[in-house]
């Protein structure tokens, strides 16, 4: 397995001299990570996990995974945030875009309660019309709004379906002792697993949180843990110039010199929705303040047809992230043919993903010359161990940038002033003041 931060495309744009002026903030930023001194920060039980997971826990996500996909065709996780976007990104990277598809031997994996989309919600009904179902609901709470109504409907589907065998079928990921859902599952006697207090939604995919629906999709979770393991290794303060901690002082330099726009990119679709994790664990990571770098991403060459010419000549509030998977799982050879029709005849005997390489080459070069920063992360290839140690690497780099930042990693007050004002508007008992204020900016 192998992570490795390439600065070659950054010399022109970063000093030896600016990394090194970065040391005393890194090391400050660690120490209020590892010793708490942030009396806000509560929330960094996700720090140690890979070497301190609960053993108990973990064998038990196994055998329930063994057992949902014995007993249904398809698994409708519902959840939202990094409940939704972790197992995703990680069924994709390490499946298929297309794992429903071609996946055989494991169920089909559906998500809802990731919006409020009725003809989102009414498509996933709909398919899953005489299938056997099994359901996996996150949420610490049990109320936030997304999931909680998404639970009331497959609730309802799974009661009418199975009667009162449908409780063998429904699994909670929530508070170990509290909440609206921990209640109702002790009610109803649905198996439950734990989201620690001290691990807050966007970091807790090496939780149950990610591991039952990846587990079920036939993903080995033991490895997933072995590369996190090596990630937490690896990025130590007694090597202050580990890639972790180098990546939070490079994105901080860049913002200092006025590139508030994080975009994260990647030439394979598989890790398309591992950037849309990214992009919730930085931007409610730092995003407070009126500080933050706003991030965004793009999958290429697509997006360089849509995105190409801002990024090589437009307004330069950007640095790019790429993450360059080396070699792929499978290849594609180009042929030679008789007329040449297309006229690419020159590429004969090349893979596709040597295109593809050429491609983030030709890319890196040119928006460097149009004087756009590039970090690259060499990915060798694809697997669990990777996978783990990207999870737990940029975790780790959010929360460091984040304090060199000088905002708190673990609290989002912004997304709480959206779900106050929902409530309001939708008539929720002990929100009449509100509505009454609401009402006049309508």
């Amino acid at each position: 397995m192998s992570f490795k931060l390439n600065t070659k495309y950054l010399e022109r744009f970063i000093s030896s001299d600016e990394l090194k002026s970065m040391e005393l903030l890194i090391k400050k930023a660690d120490k209020l990570l590892n010793t708490k001194q942030d009396t806000k920060n509560d929330f960094t039980g996700w720090l140690n996990l890979p070497n301190n997971y609960d053993i108990f826990e973990f064998e038990r996500i196994s055998l329930a995974a063994e057992k949902i996909k014995n007993m249904c065709d398809i698994l409708i996780v519902i959840g939202i945030g990094g409940s939704y976007t972790g197992p995703r990104a990680c069924i994709e990277a390490l499946k298929s875009n297309f794992y429903n598809q071609l996946e055989k031997n494991t169920p089909d994996i559906l998500f809802v309660g990731n919006n409020l989309s009725s003809d989102y919600i009414s498509d996933i009904i709909e398919m899953c019309r005489g299938k056997d179902l099994c359901i996996n609901v996150i949420s610490k709470s049990g109320t936030t709004t997304e999931p909680a109504v998404a639970f009331r409907i497959f609730r309802e589907i799974m009661d009418n379906k199975y009667g009162k065998d449908s409780n063998k079928r429904i699994f909670c990921t929530t508070d170990k002792s509290k909440g609206t859902l921990k209640i109702l599952a002790d009610i109803e006697k649905y198996e439950t697993f734990v989201i620690p207090d001290n691990i807050g939604g966007r970091f807790s995919f090496l939780t149950a949180v990610g591991l039952l629906p990846i587990a079920v999709a036939g993903i080995d979770i033991h490895k997933i843990m072995e590369g996190a393991q090596t990630a937490l290794k690896n990025s130590s303060i007694d090597n202050l110039n580990n890639d972790c901690y180098k990546y939070a002082a490079i994105r901080n330099i860049l913002y200092n010199k006025g590139r508030s726009v994080e975009i994260f990119v990647s030439y394979q679709q598989k890790l398309s929705m591992f950037l849309e994790w990214s992009k919730q664990l930085f931007g409610e990571s730092e995003g407070k303040d009126k500080k933050g770098i706003y991030p965004t991403s793009a999958i290429f060459s697509t997006d360089l047809h849509s995105l190409g010419q801002f990024m090589q000549d437009g307004n330069e509030i950007l640095f790019e992230t790429v993450l360059n998977i080396k070699s792929p799982n499978n290849d594609i050879t180009i042929k030679k043919i008789e007329n040449d029709f297309d006229s690419l005849n020159y590429l004969s005997s090349k893979t596709v993903s040597e295109i593809n390489e050429k491609a983030m080459i030709s890319t890196a070069i040119a928006h460097t010359d149009g004087n756009l920063p590039n970090i690259i992360f060499d990915i060798d290839k694809m697997d669990e161990e990777t996978f783990g140690y990207m999870i737990y690497f940029f975790e780790k780099a959010c929360a460091i940038s984040a304090y060199i930042l000088g905002v708190n990693p673990f609290d989002q007050p912004g997304v709480e002033e959206y779900k106050n004002n929902m409530f309001a508007l939708l008539e929720k008992p002990g929100y009449e003041d509100l509505l009454d204020n609401l009402k006049q900016q309508i």
